[in-house]
C-alpha cells in the first residue's frame, strides 16, 4: 500500500540544499534487490519513492509518495534535516480531476524525460550555481526558483504536476563501469593486456621460436592526465564526482491538465525551461523521451493522428496517476541520478531565494507543550 505525504514549509529554512542530499542518501538504505527466486517466483521487486511538486490553480505543494511501511522512516529522515517542516498524510490529488481525461471538459499535455548523454555524465547541480556566482547575494540563488515562479502563474482550473520516481540501485545498472571507461578513454590510459593461457604461449614459442614480447618499460615524461584540455579535465572531474555518490534509477515526467476554457498550451514550457537551467552541452541534460510527448504529426498516416494523440494522452496521464514506467508494462524510459542531482531537482527552498507567491508556507510550527507546564487538577 502506498500513501501520499505533503511537506508544508515554514517561512525560514536555514538548512542549505546540501541537507536534502543527506535525506536522499538515507532513503537509499531501502535498497534490497530481490534474488532470482524472489523476482521470478514470488514476484518481488525493489520498492521506490515518488517525489512530486504540484501546482493546483497557482498553489504549490511538495509531496512524497511512499510505501506505507516506510512512513515513519521517511518522516524521521526529513525531520532530522528539516525539523521546522510539517508532514501530513493527504488524499491523492490526482483523483480530484476526471480519470477519463482528455474529455469534452478537460484537456491534458505531458511527456516523459530522458538524458541527453550516458548516465555517468552529471547534470548541472546546485554546487555549480554557487561556484558561478560572485557576490554573497547571488550565491543564494536557488535553481528551483525557476520552476516555482512558473507554477505560481497558473489560474483556477489549471494544474501542473512534476514527478520523479526514484528507485535505489547499486550494481543493477553499469553506469559506474561506464563512467570509469569514459574517464580512461579521455585521459588515454592504456588498457592492461589480458594474460594469455600458458598453452597458447608455449605453442607460439614452438612455432615462432621467439619468447613472448615483454611490455616496454619506457614511460612518457608528461603523463596523459597533464595533456587534458580544461574542458576535458572538467568532464573527468564531473564524472568522477557523480559515480562516487549513491545512485537512483529515475523516471521523470510532467503533466499539464486544465479545463478547456482556461487550457493555455504555452504553460507546458514551464517545467522544461527549469530543466534547461540544470542542463549542459558539455555534460548532461534533459530531453523529451521519444514516443511519450503528447504531439503526433505523422507524414503518412495523418488520418490516424487524432486517435494516436488520444491514446498517447491517456498513456501519459495514466502513467503519472499510477506512478508506473514510461512504457509500462515494458521496461525502459529511465536514467540514473545521484543524490546531489536529486537534491538540485527536489528540495525545500528558502523564501528569501525562492519567493514564489503560490508556495504555501506555515506561519509557525506546532510543538508539544513543555513537560513542566503547570496544570490545575480538579
Amino acid at each position: 500500500k502506498r500513501i501520499l505525504l505533503e511537506i508544508k514549509l515554514p517561512k525560514e529554512i536555514k538548512k542549505p540544499i546540501r541537507a536534502m542530499e543527506d535525506v536522499f542518501a538515507a532513503l537509499h538504505t531501502i535498497h534490497d534487490p530481490p534474488n532470482w527466486r524472489e523476482k521470478w517466483i514470488e514476484g518481488q521487486f525493489q520498492l521506490s519513492f515518488s517525489l512530486e511538486i504540484v501546482s493546483i490553480g497557482g498553489e504549490i505543494h511538495f509531496y512524497i509518495r511512499t510505501p506505507e511501511m516506510y512512513r515513519k522512516f521517511v518522516e524521521a529522515t526529513i525531520y532530522a534535516q528539516y525539523p521546522e517542516v510539517e508532514i501530513f498524510e493527504v488524499p491523492d490529488y490526482t483523483k480530484n480531476v476526471p480519470q477519463d481525461i482528455p474529455n469534452k471538459e478537460w484537456d491534458v499535455w505531458g511527456m516523459n524525460l530522458d538524458h541527453t548523454k550516458p548516465d555517468c555524465y552529471p547534470i548541472k547541480t546546485y554546487k555549480k550555481f554557487e561556484i558561478e556566482s560572485q557576490t554573497l547575494e547571488e550565491k543564494r540563488v536557488d535553481p528551483l526558483s525557476h520552476l516555482l515562479e512558473g507554477f505560481s502563474v497558473l489560474q483556477p482550473g489549471e494544474q501542473l504536476w512534476f514527478q520523479i520516481i526514484i528507485i535505489p540501485i547499486r550494481e543493477e545498472k553499469p553506469w559506474v563501469k561506464e563512467g570509469r571507461a569514459i574517464i580512461n578513454k579521455l585521459v588515454k590510459r592504456p588498457e592492461k593486456p589480458k594474460p594469455k593461457p600458458i598453452l597458447q604461449e608455449a605453442l607460439e614459442i614452438l612455432i615462432t621460436g621467439k619468447p613472448p614480447a615483454q611490455p616496454s618499460g619506457e614511460k612518457e615524461i608528461i603523463p596523459p592526465e597533464m595533456k587534458l584540455t580544461p574542458g576535458e579535465r572538467e568532464v573527468v572531474q564531473a564524472i568522477e564526482e557523480k559515480i562516487s555518490k549513491f545512485g537512483f534509477d529515475c523516471i521523470m515526467r510532467y503533466v499539464y491538465v486544465g479545463k478547456r476554457d482556461v487550457f493555455f498550451k504555452p504553460r507546458v514550457r514551464i517545467p522544461f525551461a527549469f530543466l534547461k537551467t540544470v542542463s549542459s552541452e558539455t555534460l548532461n541534460g534533459f530531453r523529451p523521451l521519444k514516443g511519450t510527448v503528447t504531439k503526433v504529426k505523422s507524414p503518412f498516416f495523418w488520418f490516424l493522428d487524432k486517435r494516436r494523440l488520444y491514446l498517447r494522452q491517456r498513456r501519459v496521464f495514466r502513467g503519472y496517476v499510477r506512478r508506473t514506467g514510461a512504457f509500462f508494462p515494458r521496461p525502459g524510459g529511465s536514467f540514473v541520478l545521484n543524490t546531489e542531482e536529486l537534491a538540485t531537482l527536489y528540495h525545500f527552498p528558502n523564501k528569501i531565494v525562492a519567493p514564489a507567491s503560490g508556495l504555501l508556507r506555515i506561519e509557525s510550527k506546532k510543538v508539544e507543550p513543555p513537560s513542566n507546564l503547570p496544570i490545575e487538577l480538579e
